[in-house]
């Protein structure tokens, strides 16, 4: 079951300070060896700040507005895209209220930090279970059909499950208070002559 990814952008004094953690951009200067890379490094890092630095504080719902600041903003550097990914991501967070984020064709994309599972009772309709089951409480939510088990190539990884303590659990009454006070007298009395054994 997937959940779509909704996320809000703002370049913020927080969020530039995510960044300055990332480990892509600590690792354009830690790890080189060479002077050389460490200064292109180093002037990278600043190049990135600086631009970041001429970014109002506006808050974006919408990834593709976002974005569309976002390159304008950063045309003139050169970035890869690992590198822009991570600014992008310290620059994000998510956001229930936020506009659901979207790919190339237009679908929405999982939040996998949001991915879960559910138990649909074998000859059950994954779909018609999926209706009455989660629809109702999460009504973004929708099927991974892309999971589909191996052997019947349907929608669903078939398995079972055996609650063991409802087949094999024997239930055995507490002992009663006394029994368990009388325990409880004993050991302590052995610990109190044992600490009488240290002070000697």
């Amino acid at each position: 079951m997937e959940r779509p990814l909704r996320l809000n952008f703002q370049v913020s004094s927080e969020r530039i300070e995510i960044l300055k953690q990332e480990k892509a951009f600590v690792e354009l200067v830690e790890g080189k060896k060479k002077a050389k890379d460490i200064e292109e490094g180093q002037t990278l890092q600043q190049d990135i700040l600086r631009v970041l630095a001429t970014c109002d504080n506006t808050l974006y719902k919408n990834r593709e507005k976002f974005m569309q600041m976002f390159d304008a903003t950063f045309a003139d550097l050169s970035l890869n895209a690992p590198l822009l990914k991570t600014i992008v991501g310290a620059l994000s967070i998510q956001d229930e209220t936020a506009d659901i984020c979207t790919n190339k064709k237009g679908n929405p994309e999982p939040d996998t930090s949001l991915r879960d599972t559910e138990n649909v009772p074998l000859g059950e309709d994954v779909y018609a279970y999926f209706d009455r089951e989660v629809k109702p409480y999460v009504a973004d939510a929708w099927i991974d059909e892309t999971s589909c088990d191996h052997k019947d190539k349907k929608v669903g990884i078939v398995g079972y499950e055996i609650p063991l303590t409802r087949y094999f659990y024997t239930y055995q009454p507490p002992r009663p208070l006394e029994t368990i006070e009388g325990e409880i007298e004993e050991v302590e009395n052995e610990l109190l002559e044992l600490l009488k054994g240290l002070t000697k």
